[in-house]
């Protein structure tokens, strides 16, 4: 993984929404810069100058992101084949992204699976690493937690209300004392990942540290330091439950090492070494394998037990970042910066089942929803495409819109999906919500196992 990082602020020049020409510069980003976000609350980021945008709202014409495109000298539709053809897909291994199309499935892209319900401006996810787009987490569906500069925010999509969860700018020490714990703690973290699951909040940072808190008690539990290597970045945090009921989390990181964590006795449980730096891993709903991704175009299905290889994994062109199970447990997803996910069958692993191809970039962010129903992945920026899994990936809806995603997620009964959009003038939570399932289509789930 490269050790580039983005101001907390501003995206690069090349990742923003501007540039298209004078006009649509000044309109679409109100001319200065520094001011673009002026109105600054407790947490400095907000923008109320432009509001947001309801279902009834968009249903009436009004763009979800409240871009006022009849005032722009350029249309939405010029404004996308703009980005189509200059957005830079970042790539550590050249031209990897015209090479994976060859293998790519076709798909029908008129689906609609989940219906727009909110675009919300007052809260916003921020990316410090542009490889990295972990930041986003429902843990129902009306609640999420996400980066927003040097703090974890919690926005109720029912009050439409954040509050403050954690805030790394300055110390972060833990509040208990548990065997091998530091105790003197962390001083101005900066987050390149996160995971959330029911009560545990687990963020990794760029030195290896690594945060954990609970939800439901004050202060912080645990803090550790995975490694002292200078290539340290977390890259990626899995929590899971294993088949006793025990909350462990995975760690991903730069330095070639997935370690695991017991969150019962607050103790790293097992530590695996790789030959290259591990971008992400996934366990099996069965708890046996790990997938593991990262510096290297094979991938690899491990024994969660020993770390031991079970099978290297060909198709991909370039590194990986993303990885996601199936709930049944005998499919899963990587993504890859040769612009495509590959769905893996672990019966046949001799090949991928399909390859599913991008519009811009790296496929940064893989999720399944808990019913197997669908399956979602995120571009690196304007494009996340969900599938029907039960047409074997070749129905898909394609959620469009401008901006950095730092995160997407269903929530845990599949009812939302939360985008984290970044961008200096359009930065903001998109929520959608799954649409009615008919009675037919309920049966037809029920027989084919979902």
């Amino acid at each position: 993984m490269a050790n580039h990082r983005y101001d907390a602020e501003y995206p690069p020049d090349e990742y923003e929404m501007d540039g298209v020409d004078d006009g649509m510069d000044e309109e679409f980003h109100g001319g200065d810069v520094a001011g673009s976000d002026s109105d600054v609350d407790e947490y400095g980021y907000s923008n109320n100058k432009i509001p947001d945008t309801s279902a009834s709202q968009a249903r009436k014409g009004r763009d979800i992101q409240g871009i006022p495109w009849d005032r722009l000298s350029i249309t939405r539709e010029k404004y996308r084949q703009t980005r189509l053809e200059q957005y830079k897909n970042y790539e550590n291994i050249p031209n990897s992204g015209d090479g994976s199309g060859k293998d790519c499935k076709a798909t029908e892209k008129d689906a609609s699976y989940y219906e727009f319900r909110r675009n919300s401006r007052s809260v916003k996810s921020t990316i410090l690493h542009f490889q990295l787009r972990n930041l986003v987490w429902a843990t129902s569906k009306h609640d999420v937690y996400l980066m927003s500069h040097s703090s974890v925010v919690h926005w109720s999509s029912l009050t439409c209300g954040k509050r403050e969860v954690l805030n790394v700018s300055g110390h972060v020490a833990p509040s208990e004392k548990h065997p091998g714990s530091l105790l003197e703690g962390f001083t101005q973290t900066q987050v390149s990942t996160l995971a959330v699951k029911d009560n545990l909040l687990v963020a990794g940072g760029f030195q290896g540290e690594l945060i954990c808190k609970h939800l439901d008690r004050r202060g912080i539990s645990f803090c550790s330091r995975t490694t002292y290597d200078d290539n340290a970045i977390t890259n990626a945090v899995e929590i899971y439950v294993t088949p006793s009921g025990a909350v462990h989390f995975t760690a991903s990181n730069n330095d070639s090492g997935v370690r695991d964590f017991d969150m019962e006795k607050y103790q790293l449980s097992k530590h695996f070494r790789f030959p290259w730096p591990v971008n992400h891993t996934s366990l099996s709903p069965d708890g046996k394998l790990l997938t593991i991704v990262g510096d290297n175009p094979e991938g690899m299905l491990v024994d969660s037990r020993s770390g031991k290889t079970v099978t290297s994994l060909h198709g991909h062109l370039d590194y990986s970042f993303a990885s996601a199970w199936h709930p049944n447990g005998v499919t899963f997803a990587t993504g890859n910066q040769d612009k495509t996910c590959r769905v893996w069958d672990v019966r046949n692993l001799s090949k991928s089942v399909a390859v599913l191809r991008g519009n811009l970039g790296a496929i940064r962010s893989i999720r399944f929803t808990s019913d197997g129903q669908y399956m979602a992945i995120a571009e690196p920026a304007d494009f996340v495409h969900i599938y029907d899994v039960r047409s074997e990936y070749g129905k898909e809806q394609e959620i469009d819109f401008f901006g950095e995603i730092s995160g997407i997620s269903f929530s845990p009964d599949t009812e939302s999906l939360f985008i984290g959009v970044w961008d200096r003038t359009y930065g903001s939570l998109l929520e959608y919500g799954r649409k009615e399932t008919t009675s037919l289509t309920k049966q037809e789930d029920s027989e084919k196992g979902f």
